[in-house]
């Protein structure tokens, strides 16, 4: 393969095109970069190689038709692969820390909203309108 070429075949740092095609035979366009796990961000179009769709497309060729069963979705037929467009980010697993994190605080936050919106005690009540200084860990 010269320098010319594009890779035929789709491994990590390729930039794969996909149609996912539905039951009823429709097809959906969908483009991601291939990534090792700890790069993996599909809001930047990155999946990760160990993803289900990942595993399913690595090693394949262009125009292979692979069975694949995620919800109404039946099979990938590999559109293009060319080498990947977005360099991935060395933030990104910082990044889903971070997000992982707030998650986290804002399901604890709302834990304690229901807690103090339904507790009734001999010395009084919560008030889950106080809580509106909740301290963002």
């Amino acid at each position: 393969m010269n320098a010319d070429e594009s890779p035929r075949q789709i491994g990590l740092g390729s930039h794969v095109e996909i149609d996912l095609i539905d039951e009823a035979g429709h097809a959906e366009r969908m483009a991601f970069d291939l990534v090792a796990a700890r790069h993996a961000d599909m809001g930047r179009g990155l999946l990760s190689a160990d993803a289900p769709l990942g595993k399913a497309v690595r090693g394949k060729f262009v125009g292979a038709l692979i069975p694949y069963l995620m919800g109404d979705i039946r099979q990938i037929r590999i559109v293009g692969v060319t080498a990947a467009i977005v360099n991935a980010p060395g933030d990104a697993e910082a990044r889903r820390a971070e997000v992982l994190k707030k998650a986290v605080n804002d399901a604890d936050r709302t834990s304690a909203q229901m807690f103090a919106s339904s507790f009734s005690g001999k010395w009084g009540d919560y008030d889950p309108d106080g809580m509106d200084e909740w301290d963002d860990r």
